[in-house]
């Protein structure tokens, strides 16, 4: 549960194409096989993230720019870019709380994300770097980004649960 009570990472959405594609093209018996372990790590927690997103109160994926994004009320609350492979998997969200801002921006990688977005609190954590935060924390702060977008009336529902 998070800090407002709400269920935590839910079971993973079904596969896209796109994903079912990267997911059987990492080769399980690559010598070392830590990058494989990491990215397969990091696909999991996008993976629940996303889940976890489309399912708050009000929430639709959109694809704009070919890239995942999750939305209320026709706003982005979370970019989840792209799970094909073609780019490392993070996600970016909005964080106004100072000490989740903070937090998140020490995460190895990340960073205030581009397009002037970084000013107005949003932050891009990649998920495949060494020592990633965890995919329950990067559901608090995709909710604390859905807080700061969603009406004041699909917030109230999402506290009902």
């Amino acid at each position: 549960m998070s800090a407002h009570g709400t269920p935590r990472c839910a079971q993973p959405a079904p596969l896209s194409v796109a994903e079912a594609s990267v997911r059987s093209a990492e080769p399980d018996d690559e010598p070392g096989g830590r990058q494989v372990t990491v990215a397969r790590n990091a696909l999991r927690k996008w993976e629940k993230v996303r889940a976890f997103a489309l399912g708050l109160p009000g929430a639709a994926e959109e694809f704009p720019w070919s890239e995942s994004v999750a939305k209320v009320n026709g706003k982005v609350f979370v970019f989840l870019g792209v799970a094909d492979g073609s780019y490392p998997l993070g996600v970016t969200c909005k964080l106004r709380d100072e000490t989740a801002h903070g937090h998140a921006l020490a995460s190895p990688g990340a960073e205030p994300a581009g397009y002037g977005l970084g000013k107005s609190g949003w932050v891009r954590i990649p998920l495949e770097e060494q020592g990633a935060p965890p995919a329950e924390l990067l559901c608090d702060w995709v909710e604390e980004s859905y807080r700061t977008i969603a009406p004041k009336r699909l917030i109230a529902e999402l506290d009902a649960r």
